[in-house]
């Protein structure tokens, strides 16, 4: 959510001025500028919303314990190894990068390193550089004819592979996320990972630092690698076991190695990488254009700026599935889902267990989520103190061992969609179930199986009652009594003389008194105050 006044934005590392320039126009924004200079941080920090970052600045837990005030934290770049993003999660803090921004100046460094294996041109330029003309010392070879093993296919890793396909290459890919449709419309030819690495002239790493694909390259599988095979590196640098690398390439195993990414930054003076034979580093430059760092800034500009309008983000790492375009095509109906939630959290008995929602109609699939977690915000927000919000929703539950459940089914007679959401405490469950009317309001359709048709604003006081002659007058006389006055009445009941449901939309406070004597009407089973 979007916090009030003007949105304080903190920037702590170099990005480019030109691209914040939206931030530092904008009326609404308060640009704080504090680069290399921690003392300052620990001045704004307080109050900051926003905290922008680069890959200097550590946003640790600690720094994130003194943010009370921060919304979203956003890194000029793709890796955020940096921030601490289950911190931020479990603080309700968005994290946000820009990962797009420099796919081609990461692929063209990629292009770099690789030529630079293959023609030998950083060993040949520092042999000229020291007066020696040593032509046939520095044989190369074409890439054309050769076979590059892309190993992922992202965003980068498809730029290298339609680049291999301009110079001539073979090019498989190992990716247990791409289909063989998929893999075929792009050129390429999808292949198990010890094949990939068994068939190609050239390797190129392209994927995100997980425990399945830390040291992904270690003397195992160093030793799958076609004899005389070079390798390059501009993904992460905890992809590689930098021992068996420099072996690797010592025993001649491997004919070259291009890195650009190392663990750990800045690359150690006596790490075994410096002296390894026919290796070319580079100091993190993927990104380093003036081009890339523009886009970079330009994109968490525009982030910053749709989260200062509409109080959500585009690519948060911590908040999948609330794109701010599905969250503008679902419109009302995630406003609906949270006052469910809200609803149902001020009128349920006993601990909280569960959240079921049900999703009843015409639900697109990629919606569902959304919704779901919207209503657990809003059940969790009569229980919880603490800061909720969309992305420490789901956390918050699970760490009280709340379980949190999504299905669907059809639509009831008289609905084309009908949000249903459930509490299971230790004392029962208890539903309540709405839509979205024609003109956008939202509705209360059912409360359990009783039918209604209630705006869900303001002061509601609920009762569960027996259908019995004379009950709405003395509900009536009695608020009236106390000066409290009806804005809107709504009944529901299952059959004559059987169990009904009130729902009162007033004016004035119930206080306690009050509702100790609607408790005493007979006939009157319960009584719930709900403040939306």
């Amino acid at each position: 959510m979007r916090p009030k006044g003007r949105l304080k934005v903190l920037v702590t590392d170099k990005i480019d001025p030109k691209g914040l320039e939206p931030l530092a126009a904008d009326p609404g924004v308060e640009l704080q500028m504090a680069v290399g200079d921690a003392a300052k941080w620990g001045e704004f920090v307080g109050g900051t919303h926003v905290w922008l970052v680069r890959s200097e600045t550590k946003v640790t837990d600690a720094w994130l314990g003194k943010a009370k005030a921060l919304r979203l934290v956003g890194r000029a770049g793709v890796g955020v190894d940096n921030i601490d993003v289950a911190g931020a999660s479990r603080r309700g803090i968005a994290v946000i990068n820009a990962p797009a921004a420099n796919t081609i100046s990461a692929c063209e460094h990629t292009w770099a390193l690789m030529l630079s294996l293959a023609r030998k041109v950083p060993a040949a330029d520092a042999s000229m550089k020291a007066g020696a003309w040593d032509r046939s010392k520095f044989m190369g070879l074409e890439l054309a004819g050769k076979t590059l093993g892309l190993v992922g296919l992202g965003r980068i890793g498809r730029e290298v592979g339609k680049r291999a396909v301009a110079f001539g290459m073979k090019v498989l890919a190992y990716d247990p996320y791409i289909s063989e449709k998929q893999a075929e419309a792009m050129g390429l030819e999808l292949k198990p990972f010890k094949d990939l690495l068994g068939e190609s002239d050239f390797v190129s790493l392209h994927v995100p630092l997980t425990e399945k694909t830390k040291h992904m390259i270690d003397a195992q599988s160093l030793s799958w690698f076609k004899k005389g095979a070079r390798l390059v590196n501009c993904a992460r640098g905890e992809l590689v076991n930098d021992a068996d690398l420099a072996a690797a390439l010592t025993s001649g195993r491997l004919a070259g190695a291009g890195l650009d990414v190392f663990d750990p930054e800045p690359l150690p003076e006596g790490s075994v990488l410096r002296k390894a034979p026919n290796i070319v580093l580079t100091p993190h430059l993927g990104a380093s254009t003036a081009e890339a760092q523009l886009k970079v800034a330009e994109e968490l500009s525009r982030s910053v700026l749709e989260f200062s309008a509409r109080g959500v983000v585009r690519n948060a790492i911590n908040l999948p599935g609330f794109d701010p375009d599905l969250l503008e095509a679902m419109g009302p109906w995630l406003n609906l889902a949270e006052t469910l939630g809200r609803f149902l959290g001020q009128t349920m008995d006993g601990g909280l267990k569960e959240v079921r929602c049900r999703f009843l109609g015409d639900f697109p699939a990629p919606q569902r989520h959304p919704l779901a977690v919207a209503a657990l915000k809003g059940a969790l927000s009569s229980i919880l103190e603490e800061s909720l919000s969309y992305i420490n929703a789901p956390i918050l539950a699970l760490e009280r061992g709340i379980v949190h459940t999504e299905a669907s089914a059809p639509a009831p007679e008289g609905y084309a969609r009908l949000l249903e959401v459930t509490a299971v405490t230790d004392k029962g469950e208890r539903a309540v179930s709405g839509a979205v009317a024609e003109d956008g309001s939202p509705r209360l359709a059912r409360l359990d199986s009783l039918m209604v048709d209630v705006t869900p604003r303001g002061k509601m006081l609920v009762l569960s009652n027996s259908d019995e002659p004379g009950m709405i007058g003395q509900v009536g006389t009695l608020l009236g009594r106390h000066g409290v006055n009806i804005a809107d009445m709504r009944v529901g009941r299952r059959a004559p003389h059987g169990e009904a449901v009130m729902v009162i939309t007033v004016d004035e406070d119930l206080t306690p008194e009050l509702q100790s004597e609607l408790k005493k009407v007979k006939g009157i089973r319960t009584v719930r105050w709900v403040v939306l």
